[in-house]
């Protein structure tokens, strides 16, 4: 997928203190060639550590798949994933080789290692290409299929429509198990741009000193990560070498996107807002800065080589304007299908470049799409796709109690009947799921709201809910 040989002594990935250069990745890629057959099955314990992204380009160029698991994934988790999978191999860093000291070390390269599981192979597609985690933080042994084209497709159009080329360099601010992380990655070194690689957050010095030191020239961020940029007064730093922003994640607050988009007006930049999903290897739309203010709220267009379009809940196409709909994208990004077991991963192409996203949106006159709600039971926490089912089967597994989970972005909310419990819900989820305590809300309620076929009235719990 990568012509590493095209660029050869270019930088690839900057650190603190080394250049890592596309003949490096070249390097590397061949080492991991002659110890992984073709065909493997690898999971990668992600970090923004170069050693981290250089083995994911080694296993595209080299016909291995990888996928891709949060290093932050609670340890009896990762455990019954791997359980589930059997991978062949782990690419570990060095701190969690402990937990896996009865696999065999392969090799070793800056702080992380190959571990043989002993695992034997078993069939995979032959357009398998990787496999992404549907919700990153829970450990569900759902995975998301992704094919050779649909990374190729998917990283080609944001390529187009971001006119990336290889004087760009962005930084790795988000992380590189979550698909908007990813596709940063891929399209930099794609294009043959480079990345600054570092583990240090927005909320750290460090991370302006590098961001400043290497004149990286876009960055990308989720809705929270605006929301703090304008509490550290962003718009007042010095940043001469910055010419392109990017939103994914969720929707931005409008008044946060008007002054975003104004920011970047003002400052000759430019500031997209952009839509996607891991069932569409990233990228599905995206709202064009020349428009960013005019069109303020709204997410865009479909992306080069795909179309959008809205269905009734009978399933019947929507021609009007404003009326509202769930919204259908069509194009050669969309997975191959979902994951749940092993077996799953010989399965060829199960959605013929159709997803129904489960969002709600309406379109205007332009053909501009905006997103006014969700059909689907997710919620966006902190840029992570979070599935409140694969919540509710975590607490009932521990508690042995009966949850109903619901909320909105960036607010979670657990109500639960046993009040002796309440107290210890947030802590338990807080570590399991990665989350700051303040993000999750338990509720004691007397009874769980139900119809009369006993299925839940979600739509109750949301009286409970408090403004935020």
């Amino acid at each position: 997928m990568f012509n590493l040989e095209k660029y050869n002594n270019s930088a690839a990935l900057i650190t603190k203190n080394e250049v890592w250069s596309y003949k490096k990745l070249l390097d590397i890629s061949k080492e991991i060639e002659r110890v992984i057959e073709k065909r493997s099955l690898v999971f990668i314990l992600t970090s923004n550590h170069p050693a981290s992204v250089a083995f994911y380009i080694a296993c595209l160029n080299n016909d291995i798949v990888p996928a891709m698991i949060d290093t932050e994934l609670d340890e009896a988790l990762l455990v019954k994933l791997i359980k589930i999978y059997n991978p062949q191999y782990l690419w570990v860093p060095k701190n969690l080789t402990d937990s896996f000291s009865s696999y065999k070390e392969v090799l070793n390269i800056n702080d992380y290692f190959l571990l043989n599981t002993g695992n034997p192979h078993y069939l995979l597609n032959e357009d398998l290409a990787l496999l992404v985690t549907t919700s990153g933080s829970t450990g569900s042994p759902k995975f998301v299929r992704l094919s050779y084209e649909n990374l190729l497709s998917n990283t080609n159009s944001i390529i187009q429509y971001l006119d990336i080329n290889e004087k760009e360099r962005s930084i790795t601010n988000l992380p590189m198990n979550y698909v908007y992380g990813l596709s940063i990655i891929n399209t930099h070194l794609y294009a043959g741009a480079s990345l600054v690689v570092t583990d240090t957050t927005l909320f750290q010095k460090e991370f302006w000193q590098l961001f400043k030191e290497h004149e990286v020239t876009n960055f990308g961020g989720v809705p929270y990560t605006f929301a703090m940029l304008e509490k550290m007064r962003f718009f007042r730093m010095k940043l001469p070498h910055l010419k392109t922003i990017t939103q994914a994640g969720g929707k931005l607050n409008p008044e946060l996107h008007r002054k975003f988009a104004e920011y970047a007006q003002k400052e000759n930049k430019r500031f997209f807002v952009m839509y996607g999903a891991s069932e569409a290897t990233a990228r599905m739309g995206y709202l064009p800065f020349e428009r960013s203010l005019e069109k303020c709220g709204s997410m865009g267009i479909a992306i080069p080589g795909g179309s959008f379009s809205l269905v009734d809940e009978s399933g019947n196409a929507i021609d009007d304007i404003e009326k509202v709909g769930e919204l259908v994208y069509r194009g050669k990004n969309v997975m191959m299908g979902y994951a749940q077991t092993a077996s799953d991963l010989k399965n060829g192409d199960e959605t013929g470049g159709c997803l129904y996203t489960g969002d709600i949106a309406k379109r205007d006159v332009d053909g501009f799409y905006t997103i006014v709600g969700r059909k689907s039971r997710f919620l966006k926490m902190f840029g992570k796709r979070t599935n409140l089912e694969e919540i509710e089967f975590i607490l009932k597994e521990h508690f042995k109690v009966e949850f109903a989970c619901g909320g909105i972005d960036n607010k979670l909310y657990v109500f639960v009947t046993d009040h002796a419990i309440e107290k210890t819900i947030s802590p338990y989820l807080s570590e399991k799921l990665k989350l700051h305590p303040s993000a999750i809300k338990p509720i004691f309620i007397e009874s769980i709201p139900k119809s009369s076929s006993g299925k839940i009235l979600y739509s109750s719990l949301k009286n409970y809910y408090e403004e935020v």
